[in-house]
């Protein structure tokens, strides 16, 4: 069963029992999404980690990893 199916079956069930319809699927994404980012600012500082520009600071790592810039220290000569 979709998700369309399974609320149409809800909303008929509470119109049936005179009972408030279920919100719509998708209706409350952007506040879920918005939770877990704020979740995440607080476990950083309570774990005493940056809490803003973790993400661009690890993509910024991956790439120079991958493109073989950066720093790097010599090797010693044999």
């Amino acid at each position: 069963m979709s998700v369309t199916q399974q609320y149409l079956l809800d909303t008929y069930r509470a119109a049936q029992l005179g009972e408030r319809t279920p919100p719509a699927p998708g209706a409350h994404d952007w506040q879920v999404v918005r939770e877990v980012r704020d979740y995440g600012r607080f476990d950083a500082v309570v774990h005493e980690r940056p809490a803003h520009g973790r993400v661009r600071a690890a993509l910024g790592r991956l790439l120079r990893g991958l493109r073989g810039g950066g720093a790097r220290t010599p090797r010693p000569l044999p």
